[in-house]
């Protein structure tokens, strides 16, 4: 099998850890007999930079021709966040369908995580986030600006098709998993409106998933209970607000944000998904050559099980575990391994996993 990927390395240490992540997929494609054809596309801050647009007008549209996106990070001190995240990974992420967020939280072997005594047995969950609509509409608008009367309005959208799909979705993923738990983050004591119409659509769609144990919180008990209690939670369903919030908490309760992956789905794929690390640019380490690429190959993992090369992606998360359990970390982690280092320690696992 042949697949044809869009490769986005993006800014800072998206350079360093997306070339690290090719090599470990080079191998596994050797022993598991299946074939990556990658098509670079510069689009960056650096782009931006250069020609005033993330990406090009017919960008998405080149995209479109990939059966999976890659990408590494973006992000530039010289352009404002909204800028680079609206000039580009919002437009995919909407144009291409991509309504599913999922981002695993695992303790990894070896890792020791910031909540005292924790072993990874406590911290094994998956956070469920809506990517399209909810508190990241666009419509909204300033007024009177400059001006003692200037006015801010940020409108959140939330529709039955897209609440309700991003419910399905996380309840069809907890059937899978063997605690079949799902909790929803809501905020329905402060917000009258959106919050408890997803309160109410949680409780419509779990009348159709009997099997599943549910359980409800709002975002800021929520937030304590991650941190109090992570393993109470097994699959996690959020707006996009309140998904992207829980989902950063998530790899920092973990050990660090440099594990955290994440995909971006069209489970439907009419549409490719994206695969990203969502660290960031990290432009303060960028260039030294000690990023953790963790949260890359997880998301590479992440890209080979969706593509349905499941021995390839079962090899590399176990080749993972593997280094970690030796203790061979990135400095993030307390280690001084270099992001090459790192790289060969899981390329030397890979050959003795059968």
């Amino acid at each position: 099998m042949t697949y044809n990927i869009a490769l986005i390395p993006g800014d800072g240490i998206g350079k360093e850890v997306v070339p690290e992540a090719v090599k470990i997929i080079a191998a596994l494609s050797d022993r598991y007999d299946f074939d990556i054809n990658y098509t670079d596309f510069p689009y960056s801050c650096e782009y931006y930079l250069k020609t005033g647009h993330m990406m090009p007008a017919d960008g998405i549209e080149k995209l479109c021709a990939s059966d999976a996106i890659f990408l590494g990070a973006v992000g530039d001190f010289q352009v404002p966040d909204h800028v680079s995240l609206w000039g580009l990974l919002i437009p995919i992420r909407r144009q291409m369908q991509q309504y599913v967020n999922l981002r695993p939280v695992r303790l990894l072997p070896g890792i020791r995580s910031p909540l005292a005594d924790r072993k990874s047995e406590d911290i094994d969950f998956v956070v469920v986030r809506e990517n399209n609509e909810g508190e990241y509409s666009q419509i909204g608008g300033r007024v009177y600006e400059g001006t003692d009367l200037e006015m801010v309005v940020q409108e959140t959208v939330f529709t039955r098709m897209g609440v309700d799909r991003i419910m399905r979705y996380a309840f069809e993923l907890a059937q899978k998993r063997s605690r079949k738990h799902l909790t929803s983050a809501t905020k329905s004591n402060g917000i009258i409106h959106t919050m408890p119409f997803w309160d109410e659509r949680f409780k419509a769609v779990s009348q159709h998933y009997p099997d599943v144990k549910t359980a409800q919180f709002h975002i800021d008990i929520l937030t304590a209970h991650f941190v109090q209690h992570p393993d109470w939670f097994d699959v996690v369903v959020g707006s996009n607000l309140f998904g992207d919030i829980l989902s950063d908490l998530g790899p920092a309760i973990a050990g660090s944000i440099g594990i955290a992956a994440s995909a971006n789905i069209n489970p439907e794929k009419e549409f490719p998904s994206m695969f990203e690390p969502v660290h960031g640019s990290a432009p303060d380490i960028a260039g030294k050559g000690i990023a953790n690429p963790i949260g890359t190959f997880w998301s590479a993992q992440m890209m080979l099980e969706f593509l349905g090369e499941i021995k390839a992606a079962e090899a590399l998360m176990r080749a993972i575990e593997a280094v970690t359990a030796e203790h061979i970390f990135t400095p993030d982690l307390g280690g001084n391994a270099t992001t090459e280092e790192f790289t060969e320690a899981v390329l030397s696992k890979l050959k003795g996993i059968r």
